[in-house]
């Protein structure tokens, strides 16, 4: 263990380094989070674990490059110290600082790279919303900085699933970030109900920071700062943003205040980014943003059992989580990037697809044949990533081409009472294909050949089809030349981290 590097109510964080790595190699960090429990009552100890569960649920359910990785989750074994004997380690992706330690530093200013963080944090966030989670603390503190300059959304312990309409939180929160109607809620069994245009209310508040270096409500104390917002809310008192936005920001920032949950809730987490990214794109007088990539490049970091010996405390492991360490293979040409554990991003995958993508691709995790750079390359293969393609001879739309009797079938739940009607962007088409894929698998998995060749084959014809053929149909000329193209795409787009590829069914 190195240095402290955070303090709260609850737990402290420091850096550390792996201690017994081979001599020669690549330094591996972490941050340690520490969430001791010999001082406690029984009250606290169970709202601890339940923090930590809630942490640890983030990381194992919700994967993206934006949000902060668990890497391994610790009890210290320490008797003869009771403050610490029984608390609970986190090892966590070690950040080089937060957009709150960035806001001090520049001393009542705004951030340069703000439009950027704003972009990457909308980005992280309606990942997370998609996946059917409030994040319930979202702030400049939990905005973490990577030391290549990418953000992570970090401390999920007031995470919350969404049951229904609502997901309950404990008590708690960060006033200067809640919205107004968080206030009136009572305190139910389950805890505070909330919804997702929780988070987009924090967004804006964040935004606001992170552009102008201030707070949008005035007030010194914080109490007198929510005045201001319930006054705001009850539409006794205007909304009065700092001078030094551009309109456009003022206008977003604005959307994510809206004054109350029906009005907050049209602006979701993924528009707000595709916004981001087309005011980034305006300001700069460059081509809509939407196929940009904002994310910085990232390295992934590695910590392993080497971290059980830090500081002379003995940590018991309850369980590891993934790591994510890269096998052995050629390295992307392209400089890495936090989408670079699911497909190569030099490969030429438009960048605004790329949340679609993972989500896509990652439904099913126990079918490894399903992958995200599978659907990119099926994408690829239907369309060249065409959003607004258009064959009414073949009754095919959209960048999956997709029928609309049979996208019926693959849309989410509660939409399938009815064919839907073309044309079908990406925000529909591309999960679909996710969908789609993970439910052939079971039907395929006996087949003979590559998996991946297999799914794609019926993808454009049927299980069935493929089934007969035990493989991919070697009578159909079409199919064949669609099939060598995928694999070729196949080719380009795994990464590195994938290992060694299924075998061709040529």
């Amino acid at each position: 263990m190195e240095q402290p590097l955070a303090s709260g109510s609850w737990s402290s964080v420091y850096s550390a380094a792996r201690v017994d790595a081979e001599p020669g190699a690549e330094r591996q960090e972490a941050a340690l989070k520490f969430i001791a429990t010999g001082t406690l009552t029984s009250r606290q100890l169970s709202h601890l674990a339940d923090m930590t569960s809630r942490e640890v649920a983030v990381s194992r359910h919700v994967d993206h490059p934006g949000l902060i990785r668990v890497l391994d989750v610790m009890v210290i074994d320490d008797p003869a110290n009771p403050a610490l004997d029984g608390g609970t380690v986190l090892a966590l992706e070690l950040a080089a600082g937060s957009a709150a330690t960035a806001l001090e530093e520049a001393k009542g200013a705004g951030l340069a790279d703000a439009p950027r963080i704003i972009a990457e944090v909308c980005a992280a966030l309606a990942h997370l919303h998609r996946a059917g989670w409030v994040h319930g603390d979202l702030k400049p503190g939990n905005i973490l900085l990577m030391p290549d300059g990418s953000v992570r959304l970090a401390d999920f312990g007031l995470a919350a699933h969404v049951d229904g309409t609502h997901a309950y939180l404990p008590p708690g929160g960060t006033s200067d970030y809640m919205p107004p109607e968080r206030w009136a809620e009572p305190v139910r069994r389950r805890g505070t109900p909330v919804r997702q245009t929780a988070d987009l209310w924090a967004l804006g508040v964040a935004a606001c920071q992170l552009l102008t270096g201030r707070l949008p409500f005035p007030g010194v104390t914080s109490r007198a700062r929510a005045a201001a917002a319930a006054a705001y809310a009850s539409g006794q008192a205007v909304l009065n943003l700092p001078d030094a936005l551009t309109e456009p920001w003022r206008r977003f920032i604005a959307d994510c205040l809206a004054p109350d949950h029906a009005t907050r809730k049209r602006h979701d987490a993924a528009r707000m980014h595709r916004r981001a990214l087309d005011i980034i794109a305006a300001e700069r007088g460059e081509s809509p943003a939407p196929l940009r990539r904002l994310f910085a490049s990232r390295r992934g970091i590695t910590v392993a059992a080497g971290l059980l010996g830090v500081a002379g405390v003995a940590l018991l492991t309850m369980w590891q989580l993934p790591l994510g360490e890269r096998p052995a293979g050629a390295a992307p040409s392209g400089p890495p990037t936090g989408y670079d554990r699911y497909f190569r991003t030099d490969g030429g995958i438009p960048p605004a697809y790329y949340d679609l993508i993972v989500q896509a691709g990652t439904l099913c995790p126990e079918n490894r044949a399903v992958s995200p750079w599978l659907v990119a390359a099926i994408l690829k293969a239907e369309s060249d990533f065409d959003p607004d393609l258009s064959d009414p001879a073949a009754d095919e739309y959209g960048i999956a081409r997709w029928t609309p009797s049979v996208l019926k079938f693959y849309m989410p739940a509660g939409q399938r009472d009815k064919v839907p009607t073309p044309p079908f962007p990406p925000e529909v088409s591309i999960p679909a294909v996710g969908r789609y894929l993970c439910s052939m698998t079971s039907a395929l998995e006996e087949v003979p050949g590559s998996p991946e060749e297999n799914l794609a084959a019926a993808y454009r014809t049927s299980t069935d089809v493929v089934r007969l053929a035990g493989g991919v149909p070697k009578d159909r000329p079409k199919l064949t030349a669609y099939i060598e193209r995928l694999r070729t795409f196949l080719t380009l787009y795994r990464p590195a981290a994938a290992g060694t590829p299924f075998p061709s069914s040529s």
